[in-house]
């Protein structure tokens, strides 16, 4: 069995979260007063949404991740010039 950290439960609250404002959506986007090329109209810009929304945080994480593997790099490197200077003297 996975051993269930703090991260999974978050991760699964926001999904159980996401699903029922999606079924809720899509509830009022059927029950609603106007014809089906509306419907779909509505349909699709929430669609759209979705994917800016999914591709702006996957931006975000890869600029953050890139941002801390610099970091790690300029840190390496400066510990090596601090290593080789106390091994000359």
């Amino acid at each position: 069995m996975r051993d269930i950290t703090s991260n999974n439960i978050y991760i699964l609250c926001n999904g159980v979260g996401v699903a029922t404002a999606y079924f809720m959506l899509g509830l009022s986007v059927y029950f609603a007063p106007v014809d089906l090329s509306t419907k779909g109209y509505w349909g699709m810009g929430v669609f759209l949404l979705t994917l800016s929304l999914v591709n702006f945080v996957k931006y975000r994480m890869d600029e953050r991740l890139q941002a801390n593997r610099l970091a790690q790099l300029e840190n390496a490197k400066n510990e090596k010039i601090i290593e080789d200077f106390v091994r000359e003297k």
